[in-house]
This record gives structure tokens, sequence and C-alpha cells, in this order.
């Protein structure tokens, strides 16, 4: 399975089901936030974690693509995803779907814009001890770094990537890595260009912090 991060919470990420190749993208950007997306991304599966124009950038994924926007659960190439609804700690901010994809038999948890002040029950069962949590960490429209280290102990996963945050070209007015990683007992962490792994990859203890490149 292989994972990369365009910026802000668009992600690729691809793999093998029954041996057919398959993609799946995340929160395609608009252009309008100041970072510079890919031509085009050609998927399998569309996902969108909220109906915020800044990620229906609809116009640069191809393919004849699957579109999940809404919480339930779907299966699309034998892939297995699952969209949980959230509660925004503000009642002026748009509404959140966590997502969960099982490929490769690797768990991965999107969190999309999450922006609850507590993880609620129903959530924690559904997304606890994810292999891959994708996090935001920039705080404003969603958690802060401290408050996103909160809710990684609480989910324990194998492997915890930041987004949603401060980089290069970003004009939104949010914090970058650095509180997340502080909480988490970093001081600094290379990056690095994508993740490539495999299922037999996570035997092993812990929680790993990774910063991935834009790309």
């Amino acid at each position: 399975m292989e994972l990369i991060w365009h910026g802000h919470s668009f992600f690729e990420i691809k793999g093998k089901n029954n041996q057919e190749n398959v993609s799946i993208a995340t929160n395609p950007f608009s252009e309008e936030i100041g970072l510079k997306s890919p031509k085009k991304v050609d998927t399998d599966i569309l996902i969108v974690s909220s109906r915020n124009q800044s990620y229906l950038n609809k116009k640069i994924i191809s393919g004849n693509y699957f579109l999940i926007e809404d919480p339930g659960e779907y299966e699309i190439k034998d892939i297995k995803i699952k969209g949980i609804s959230c509660e925004s700690k503000e009642k002026k901010k748009e509404l959140n779907t966590i997502f969960t994809i099982s490929i490769e038999g690797i768990k991965i948890c999107h969190m999309g814009n999450f922006n609850q002040l507590e993880i609620s029950s129903h959530q924690l069962e559904n997304i606890f001890g994810s292999d891959i949590l994708l996090i935001p960490v920039g705080g404003s429209f969603t958690i802060s770094g401290k408050e996103a280290a909160k809710i990684v102990s609480r989910i324990e996963p194998k492997i915890v990537i930041p987004m949603h945050y401060k980089i290069s070209g970003l004009n939104l007015d949010i914090e970058d890595e650095k509180s997340f990683l502080r909480a988490m007992g970093i001081e600094d962490k290379e990056r690095i260009q994508k993740l490539k792994i495999k299922k037999s990859d996570f035997q092993r203890d812990g929680i790993e912090v990774m910063l991935l490149d834009k790309v």
C-alpha cells in the first residue's frame, strides 16, 4: 500500500485488492487556499469529508470514480469504507465525516475536519486501534496540535500522520505541525516523500509519528 500527501487533507491511497489495482483520493482542495494541486489525479474512489468548497476541487479528479460524501458503510471493488458522523464544537462550523478505509488488510482512519472537544464513544468504537491515523493539527477550523495529541492517545493507532496544518504557500490562518510534535514528545522529525507499507510492517509496539512531504 502506498500513501501520498498533496497537502492539507488531500491524500492518495494506492493498493491492490484481489490483484486489482485500486486508488482512493481524499479531499482534493481548491487552489484558493494558496496551495498548488496536481493537474490530474486518476482514482477509483473519491472521499470528501466536508461539503466546504475548499475540499471539492473535482475538476482535477479523473476516472469513472465512485463519490462518497456521507456517513454510512460502503464496499467498492472489495474495499470497505465507513463514514462516521461528527458534531462541531462550534455551531457555525460545517459538518464533518470521519472515514475508515480498509485496504490490503490495513485500516486507515481519515479524521477530516475533526473539530470536537471530545471524541465520542461511538466514534472511538469504530476507529480505535487503526493502523494509520490521518489527523488535523492546525487548529482554527479543526482541533489544535495539543488537542490532536490527546485524541491520538485515545485512538492508539500504530502510525499517526498529521495533516491540515500550515505549510509554505497555504494562506489559511492555522498553526504549523510543531505544537503537535511537542505534545507528542518529539522535537523534530525527518519527512518522507511517500509512505510505502504492508500489513506485516505493523508488528511493533507504541505509536509512530510520521511527516510526509507535500507531493
